[in-house]
């Protein structure tokens, strides 16, 4: 059992037996008031902290680059860059129990996909570029060529992220609708409902706080 105030699970994912995933949330007392980098460097302590209580070894962990893209990586241990972190991508994907992904978001959605059957899990960064080119979807066919995951059996959660009337698209409704257009029971697509910019001692706002904020960290991964 996580017992962390600044860790978010979901009952889809958690219900899944061996599947460990969370959403990292703001520290209060920690200054994001600053670019991106700075603030990920000023939140390192906080989310290491936090990836312990999930059991995560940092070390098992490859994030992407990040660019607002549609790129999915297929992760294998033995393949990840220095440092795991893959450049100019936006999504990952894997097949091996012990490796754990992640990805930085503030308004943008998390969208968690984990495939029960075959032991695949994916996270992606789809705010409204990304969900414009469809990432989401990209990384249920990732999942599928890569792995062998039949969309019938992904399950699909997608995170607190900025929506209306905060934000003018409501892009998580798209993301929704894309994961069933590829194949995903629209049954086993869950969304929080939660907007970031509701609530800045809890979530951070790139909109609200006009890019100088830091970032949610999402998580998910099979235990080894």
């Amino acid at each position: 059992m996580i017992d962390s105030p600044f860790i978010e699970t979901y009952p889809a994912l958690s219900a899944i037996s061996g599947l460990t995933h969370g959403f990292i949330t703001r520290h209060p007392d920690i200054d994001v008031k600053t670019d991106r980098e700075t603030a990920l460097l000023r939140l390192e302590e906080h989310h290491v902290n936090q990836l312990r209580e999930l059991g995560i070894d940092r070390n098992h962990l490859t994030t992407g680059e990040q660019v607002h893209g549609k790129s999915v990586a297929a992760i294998d241990p033995a393949e990840a860059p220095e440092a795991n972190r893959f450049g100019e991508t936006d999504g990952l994907t894997t097949g091996t129990a012990g490796q754990y992904l992640g990805i930085f978001v503030a308004d943008c959605g998390a969208v968690f996909l984990a495939d029960p059957v075959m032991r695949v899990a994916a996270v992606v960064h789809s705010g409204k570029k990304g969900t414009e080119l469809g990432i989401a979807p990209e990384a249920i066919r990732v999942m599928q060529e890569k792995y062998g995951s039949n969309p019938g059996d992904i399950v699909v959660q997608i995170a607190p992220c900025i929506r209306p009337p905060a934000y003018e698209i409501d892009f998580a409704a798209q993301i929704v609708d894309d994961c069933v257009a590829a194949g995903v029971p629209a049954s086993q697509v869950y969304d929080c409902g939660v907007c970031t910019s509701s609530d800045l001692e809890r979530y951070y706002s790139y909109r609200i706080e006009m890019g100088q904020t830091g970032r949610l960290f999402a998580v998910i991964g099979w235990e080894a």
